[in-house]
Parts: C-alpha cells; structure tokens; sequence
C-alpha cells in the first residue's frame, strides 16, 4: 500500500546515491529547468508552491529519461519587506525568521520528491550572494547605466519605502493595497531605457506566452513621432512636446504642461500662482493611474502665457492640467481638440477653439486619419504624407525631428528600508560619490539596527554601519543608507546557480556560456513587468561588459495558474480557506498529491481545490497497485504463456503505444491532465485484458513496464517501488523513456456507424482495409439497418471510410 514510507525510502535512497546530481562532464545534453524561486516569508508552503514545482520536475523527468542531462537548482529569495514587516509587527529580527522559514521551507521541498540539485542553492540574503549584487551595481555604475538623481517617486505611506513604476497596480501598492503617494527624494536608478528597443525586438525571438510578451510590449510603449519645439511668448524660454500625429498641428489651440514640469513656476503669471500652487498640490496626491483615466474630469488651470505654434506662428495659451504626466514624453503636449478626445473634453470645458484639421466624420472629435485640411501648403495631404512632409518643414526651421519615445521608465532600485543589501557608495566632502572598492566587497548588513519604519532609511540609525572612510581620500565619509530593491537579486540568480561556490567571481563565464540561457522557466504571469523584464535587460547589460556571450536569460516560458480555496477565493489565512500540503501528504503520500495537482487543474488555469478530487486520485493509485499484483500473479502462472498476439493483444497494444505517444507530446506542451488521463485509459485497457483467459506473458510484462515508465515521472516514489517491486534494476529514472510503434496505432479493425436516413442504426467492426463495396454489403446484412429499411427503396449508399455507412432509403 502506498504511503509516506514509501516517499521516504525512495528519497533517502536519491539522496544517498546522488542520482539527480548534474553531469557538468555532460554539458552537451544539458537542460537547465528552472523555477521562480520562492520568498520565505511564511513558515510553510502552500499548494501554490506545489503547483509550481512539482508539475515542471515531472516534465523534468520525463525529459531526464529522454536522454538529457537535467540541471533543476533551487534556492530562496529571501530579503525584502515580508520578513522586515513581520519584524516589525513580532519584534523577531528579519534574519532569524528569515534562516528559520528557509530550513522549514527546505525540509517541505524535499519531501516533493523533486530533482532539485541542493548543491547549487543560493539564498540571497547571504553575504557571499549579496556580495555580488554590490558587484553588480558597481558594473553598471562603471559603465553608466546606475545613476542617481532627485525625482518624484511613488512613495507607500505604509511600507514607507518608494516603489518602482512596476510596483504600483492601480494607483495602490502591490505589496500591501495601500494608495501610493508622490514624493521627491535623491534615488539610485538602473538605466534600462538604455535598452528599450532591443527589450523590445527581441521578445519575437522568445518561446513566451504571447500575453506575457503583449505586456512587456505595452510596458515598453513604443511610439514613433516627432518633437515640436515652442517658444514662449515674450521670453528666451521653449519646450518640446512629443506627438505621434504631428499632421495635426495646424490644429493647435492651446499647450498643456503637468504640474510637476519644471517650467510650470517660470511661466506662470503673478496673478495665476496661488491658483497654480493650490492645483500642483492637489495633483501630488492623485496616482498616475487616476490622472490617466479615460472617464474622469479634465481639469487645469491657466499659467497667464503663451507660446508661439512653430507651424503657423500663432499665439496659443499654456495651461497646467494633470491629465499630462511629467514622466511621459516631455511632460508637455499640444493640445488639437478637433482630433483628441482628452484635449476635446478639456477644450469644452475651458470654452477654449476647437479647428478641424483632418477631413471625415460629421462630428467631432473625428480621431481617425484622413486628409488635411486648414492646413496651408499641406492641404491634401494623407496623415502618413502629412507627418513626413510637416516633420521635415519643421527640422528646416530648427524647430522639430522625427522622435522615438518610449513609454519604459529607468528602474529605480532605492529603498528605504533595512532588510536588504546595502548599496556600495560612500559619500565624501572632499570626493562626492564614492563607490565601494570590489576588493572591499561585501558591505555587511548590520544586524543590531532599529528596523522600525519612520520614513527614512533605517540604517541611518546606525553610526556604526554609517560612519566610515571615504575609499579615495581616507578622510570621514558616510554610507548611503538605502538598500536595493530585491528584484536586483532575482534579476541574475539564475547565473549564480551555475558556479554557487565561487567566491572569487560571481561566476566563471566559461561555464555561464555553456549552460545559459535557461532552457525552462516557470513562473507566475505577475511578474511579466518586473522580474522578467528586469532580468531580461540585466542580462542584455552584462553581455555588452562582456561578461557572458548571449543575448536573453530564458529561451522558453511557462506560467502556472493559482490553486484557489475549496471555496473558489485565493487561499489565505484570514479567511480560513489554506491547504496545508503537509497535511495532504502525510494522508495520501506525495505522489497522490502531486497528481492530483496535475490531473484536477489545466496547468496554465488553476482552479478551486476539491477534496474529493484528491480522494478519488488516491484510489486510483491503489488501483494501479491492485493491478500490478495481479499481474505478478498472473507472470507467475505457467498456463499463461502464450506468445501469439489476437485481437485482445492487439487492442491493448494500441492503447499502449497510443498513451506513450500522447503523454509525451502532452507532457511537452504541459498538458498534465490530459497526460495523466491517457494513463487512466492505459490502466483500464490493461485491467479489461487481465480478464482474458490466456494470456501472452511476455507482451505483458514489456507492457506493464512501459505503463510504469511513462506513470514514473508523475508517481516518481510509487514507481521506483512498483519497479523494484518487478524486479527491476534501480533506477527507473536511469531508464529509457519509451518510444511508440506507429504500425501499432494502425488498426486492423475498426469500428463504423451505420446510419439509415441520417439516424444510427448499429455500428459494426470491420477490417480496416475492407473495400467499400464489401463495407456495403456487411452493413446492408445488419438485422437492425434491414429492420429501418423495411420496404424503402435504397436511393443511395455514402461510406465514409473508417468513420460511418449513411444508407438513403425512401
């Protein structure tokens, strides 16, 4: 009977024998799987972690038993503002909750049964990890890519830390749900903008879900245009704006600037500031996300100047209005609201002109493209025409260019917070900026520091970590106080895998190039802005520093659903609805667990946890068990050695070849509920033919071992002990992965529906190379099709081969 001492004397026996460990010998045959590593901030796994891991170490080991050299690492990306909050709200420092969760978290992953090479765990909160993050700052500071500057940020009044742009959902702080303020501080910043092109092109050379790069290109914003400049009435001062419909821009009535434009406190006019003040002040405490929305209310207020159209010299106001984002474009747009529906709204509103300028439509604003009109020498022009020739006028007089603008923003990679890894720069009188020397390297997280937030940097509480020397000079300096954000530590772990151990280098680039980039990544769709992309550009960084030879980090992607409560809603503690995978296993064993994950839920959906689902996936393990002691019962009887294949043979055979076939190609698409449902239909056929009465012994056993081949990567311990149980040498998992016969998916019968004017009548099996006309004759000798035919007529016969007789009677 199947249990957890099975589970446990199968991954005693892995662990002794160092099965799984990767052949770095072997790197020709290798496949580097890989799963989105996860964040210790509970005591134990949930069914979500399950669904993640266990699904891909099945296809993992299918694919082990299909000849390649598997390399599955597993580690914990352990800093970050879970375990600091937990800190907070317990008094428990984040590093002994952090080491205590880990071992718990080890110990449940271990009991999956999973091909996970433990030797190569990272866990990223220690030093000799963190370490290279430092390392990996200083790189892109050298090479210009980390740069600091002031900025207004999104600032979470709860978490007191700002977020990136990624960060924020709607307006709200994707780690705790509270609304996100703005806020100017001095920051750190990774220039990913630097890369926004090559992010994008490459995303069409990727095995991605096509939904995860649609994102990524949304997230990117590519949008190609020109650059208008305008100069302001009575003043040296001029702007630029960004547009995509420069053919357009005769039909420029006004200008509008966003609040937080440097240029909004020159231009505006003494008798406008305190209405200018009042509305900037208002605007800092709405989200981006609500100054974008569609349906909501236009507003503005006037600055008192003006700016000059450079198309037609004309005089058109400047307004301020928080519908325009600074951190768009060049937080400034020309307003034609003939042909915007925002610019059209806020026009009606402030009774400002509204000038058609592109031919269509009865009504306005007509949004379209079409030809130009009130527009002097380009009237008659298309908009594709018009753009091109209005564009070039413009770069003849100085005032405008062809412009590609892109949506992206840089990462920003400051947070004010304790628990993660210092950022290596001092701060000197005397030399400014000072990043730490790499033989200096790490720059120790303190532990005896106040964590409790305040809205600053914790680490400023500690004179110890702050006081120190500046690097260059030796005079006093003080540390910066933030810590990096911690997708920093996700954006390389996957190099660090590699060469864990190494302690001169982050990795040895040698065996980076030979085993990156990730051949099978799975992970959740939520991070298609943030990790992925991260990681992707991180990646892109260090190839142009010459430390790797490829271009992106995983060739393929796959993202897994979320196990819901029994009660459809996400699993959580308050409401009462968690599955304990402990629980689950020490019931039903591991392997039930793991296929009734695979078995109850698409893989890329997820679903409502059903524990009747779990029950009824536990008998059929026992099934499966019953059915093979029935067969060594049945090797065992020497009556039962025929060697001729019949018609019942020949059935199951097809069964068999057909759930090889099926399975692997199901397995490969990750497809594991159709893939464990052909294994049910091969464990019926074989049971229907254990109720034959003269058996051929030999094609049996071949059968039940390839059965439990192909069930071993889904059942890994119950299949080891059902291999052993036959005799067999250990491992299953050193065995070949089974290849079908296609002759014997040919069938030499098969069964056809006879019709009689449209409706079934009998359905009979006949040899599948029978003529049509002796497929007529067998159906017309059926007593059912006679009894329907009666004393009709036969006006016509259709057969359809291999599939149905339609006989027209009247």
């Amino acid at each position: 009977m199947y249990s957890t001492k099975i589970d446990k004397k199968w991954q005693k026996k892995w662990e002794d024998t160092h099965i799984y460990k990767f052949d770095e010998n072997n790197i020709k045959n290798k496949l580097y799987v890989l799963e989105m590593f996860s964040y210790p901030s509970g005591s134990r796994l949930h069914a979500g972690h399950w669904f993640n891991y266990a699904p891909v170490d099945s296809w993992a080991r299918l694919k082990r038993m299909q000849g390649y050299n598997v390399f599955q690492p597993m580690g914990f990306d352990s800093f970050g503002l879970p375990a600091e909050n937990y800190a907070i709200k317990t008094g428990i420092h984040p590093s002994d909750s952090t080491e205590k969760n880990i071992a718990t978290m080890e110990k449940q992953l271990r009991s999956m049964g999973a091909m996970f090479n433990w030797e190569n765990e990272v866990i990223t909160c220690h030093p000799d990890y963190y370490k290279w993050n430092q390392w990996l700052f200083l790189q892109l500071y050298k090479h210009g890519l980390a740069y600091r500057k002031n900025a207004p940020v999104n600032w979470c009044p709860s978490c007191k830390t700002v977020l990136a742009n990624e960060q924020v959902q709607d307006g709200f702080c994707e780690r705790c749900g509270t609304e996100v303020t703005k806020k100017d501080l001095t920051q750190w910043f990774f220039k990913i903008t630097d890369y926004a092109e090559e992010l994008l092109q490459y995303l069409d050379k990727l095995d991605w879900p096509e939904k995860t790069k649609a994102m990524q290109r949304h997230w990117i914003g590519k949008s190609t245009g020109s650059n208008v400049t305008f100069k302001v009435v009575d003043s040296d001062i001029e702007f630029s704006v960004f547009t995509t419909r420069v053919d357009t821009l005769f039909g420029v009535t006004y200008v509008v600037l966003s609040p937080e434009n440097k240029l909004v406190d020159k231009l505006t006019k003494e008798q406008y500031k305190d209405a200018v003040e009042k509305y900037k002040d208002a605007a800092k405490k709405q989200s981006e996300i609500e100054r974008q929305s569609i349906t909501r209310e236009k507003t503005g207020v006037f600055s008192g100047s003006y700016a000059i159209n450079p198309i037609n010299g004309r005089k058109v106001p400047i307004w301020i209005g928080d519908y325009v984002l600074n951190t768009y474009g060049t937080g400034a747009v020309m307003a034609v609201p003939a042909h915007d529906e925002r610019d059209f709204d806020f026009a009606t509103k402030y009774k400002l002109p509204i000038e058609r300028v592109i031919e269509g439509g009865d009504s306005l604003p007509y949004v379209q493209y079409g030809k130009i009109i009130n527009s002097g020498e380009f009237n008659g022009l298309t908009t594709k025409e018009g753009k091109k020739a209005i564009t070039e006028k413009l770069e003849s007089m100085g005032l405008g260019s062809g412009k590609v603008n892109y949506r992206l923003r840089d990462w920003l990679v400051s947070r004010q917070r304790y628990w993660g890894t210092p950022i290596p720069v001092v701060y000197c009188e005397k030399c400014g900026v000072v990043p730490i020397p790499e033989d200096q390297l790490p720059v120790k997280l303190p532990y005896n520091v106040e964590f409790s937030p305040d809205g600053k940097s914790p680490l400023l509480k500690s004179e110890e970590f702050m006081n120190t020397t500046c690097p260059h000079c030796g005079g006093p300096a003080k540390r910066e106080a933030d810590t990096l954000d911690t997708f920093v530590c996700s954006s390389w772990y996957y190099l660090r895998y590699v060469d864990n151990k190494n302690s001169e280098k982050p990795f040895d680039k040698e065996k980076i190039d030979k085993m990156l980039p990730v051949d099978m990544y799975v992970g959740g769709p939520e991070h298609a802005c943030m990790h992925l992309l991260y990681a992707r550009f991180i990646t892109k960084a260090l190839r142009d520093m010459g430390f790797i030879d490829f271009d992106e980090p995983f060739s393929s992607l796959r993202h897994q659903g979320i196990i819901l409560g029994p009660d459809g809603q996400k699993m959580s503690k308050s409401k009462g609805n968690t599955i304990s995978p402990d629980d689950c296993i020490e019931e039903y064993g591991a392997d039930v667990f793991r296929m009734y994950l695979m078995f109850g839920f698409d893989y890329a959906e997820g679903g409502a946890w059903n524990e009747d689902g779990i029950k009824s996936m536990g008998k059929f393990v026992d099934r499966i068990e019953r059915t093979i002691d029935q067969i060594k019962d049945t090797i065992k009887d020497p009556e039962n050695n025929k060697t001729s294949m019949d018609d019942a043979e020949k059935e199951l055979n097809y069964v068999r070849n057909f759930s090889i076939k099926s399975v692997s190609e199901d397995t490969n698409k990750f497809q594991f509920n159709t893939s464990i449902a052909r294994i049910m239909e091969f464990t019926n056929a074989i049971s229907k033919y254990l109720k034959v009465e003269n058996k051929n012994v030999k094609f049996l056993q071949d059968t039940i071992l390839d059965f439990i081949k192909i069930l071993s990567p889904f059942a890994p311990h119950f299949s080891e002990e059902q291999w052993e149980s036959l005799g067999q040498h250990y491992s299953i998992f050193n065995e070949k992965w089974p290849e079908f016969d296609p002759k014997a998916l040919v069938k030499d019968t098969i069964e056809i529906a006879i019709q009689v004017n449209g409706k079934i009548r009998s359905k009979i099996n006949i040899s599948s190379d029978l003529s049509e006309d002796d497929i007529k004759e067998k159906s017309l000798a059926e007593e059912n099709v006679k009894s329907a035919i009666g004393d009709k007529s036969i006006k016509k016969i259709i057969v359809v081969k291999g599939r149905l007789v339609n006989i027209v009677a009247k």
